[in-house]
């Protein structure tokens, strides 16, 4: 019964995966395959000024997630770091359950040297504090939309509506912080009484209590750690609306940095939305055309942005993933050299004492 779940859930994840590239490959035929070209030629030799941005947001992202441990990490490279940091990123890509098994990856990519324990809170509080920011960055992002583009009525209602649940979730995560409540595991409470989402909820609670517990003391027992990973990731965020500016300036699209600030903080609720679909391949795209015509930009920019994006995140993926055969080809390689090691220790032992001859006695 089991393995038949997992198959449809699997079968599931197929055809969202499949509707999303065929989702996809329908809005490059609609804005003209021609026109797409030209836009991703415009960018040129502007894409590799991309990926070094990328990288640098990789490594803040890196130094935001090492503020985090609460134990000594001084054996752990920071080359190590940053290789766990590209690994879970690349699986990460996956959808949802692509940054849980990444974040796993990320914590076992450190070795002994760091109790699991410690790897997991540091990731929970790491986590943590990027959701954080990235909902300040989206409350504004949506503030800003209001302030310099002309919604029709509904849809000023709508984002009217959506900032004011945002900044009330900011205010209540700042306040909760502050004052060491713990929501979290009571809405996770509230949200098991369901009948459909007692059981699973009930496994996730330990977990759930285990990671705001961690935030919590974390943010007292180390306040300047908290402030250091807190401004890393908002430094992190400001790297991903520069990558915006640059590439739509790239193209030639009259876009100023304010609008730029806007249209990442309305992609990261295409984010959202898009998690439970693999790779979030389609959804993203298309959220990106509709958020470039709010600019009076064209959708085929819109589209040209998010493929910019998105071959940035491959590349650096696939610097992840040859990071994470390198270092397991490099483990399989000390552990042949353990093995040969003990072994001449063994033959030595059996050899020993010699006789005059060179022989074993």
């Amino acid at each position: 019964m089991l393995k038949l779940r997992h198959f449809f859930r699997g079968l599931c994840r197929s055809f969202v995966l499949l509707l999303g590239v065929g989702l996809l490959v329908y809005m490059v035929f609609r804005a003209g395959p021609g026109v797409v070209w030209k836009q991703v030629r415009a960018v040129g030799w502007g894409m590799s000024w991309i990926l070094i941005l990328g990288g640098f947001s990789q490594f803040i992202k890196t130094c935001a997630w090492r503020q985090t441990f609460q134990c000594d990490i001084r054996t752990v490279s920071w080359s190590r770091s940053f290789r766990a940091q590209l690994v879970s990123d690349a699986v990460g890509q996956l959808g949802f359950a692509g940054k849980l098994f990444g974040e796993s990856l990320r914590i076992s990519m450190l070795g002994p040297s760091v109790p699991l324990a410690n790897g997991i809170s540091s990731s929970a509080i790491d986590g943590g504090l990027h959701a954080f920011t990235a909902v300040v960055i989206t409350v504004l992002g949506v503030t800003a939309t209001l302030l310099i583009t002309p919604l029709d009525g509904p849809w000023r209602i709508n984002a009217v509506l959506l900032a004011s649940v945002l900044i009330a979730f900011v205010a209540t995560s700042v306040v909760a912080i502050a004052k060491g409540w713990r929501l979290m595991g009571k809405t996770a409470r509230l949200i098991g009484r369901l009948p459909r989402l007692k059981n699973w909820v009930s496994s996730k609670l330990c977990v759930i209590d285990s990671a705001e517990h961690n935030l919590l003391t974390f943010y007292r027992e180390a306040p300047a750690a908290f402030r250091a990973s807190l401004l890393l990731n908002f430094l992190w965020h400001a790297m991903a609306i520069l990558e915006v500016y640059f590439i739509m300036r790239f193209m030639g699209a009259p876009v100023a940095i304010v609008s730029a600030f806007a249209i990442e903080g309305l992609t990261k609720m295409i984010n959202l939305v898009g998690a439970l679909s693999p790779g979030n391949v389609g959804t993203y795209e298309g959220g990106n055309m509709l958020i470039a015509h709010l600019f009076g930009v064209t959708g085929s920019a819109g589209l040209t942005l998010a493929l910019c994006r998105r071959a940035r995140a491959i590349f650096w993926a696939c610097i992840g993933a040859t990071s994470m055969t390198a270092l397991k080809k490099g483990k399989s390689m000390n552990e042949m050299e353990v093995r040969r090691n003990d072994d001449e220790k063994v033959l030595a032992r059996s050899c020993s004492p010699l006789a005059t001859d060179g022989q074993c006695c």
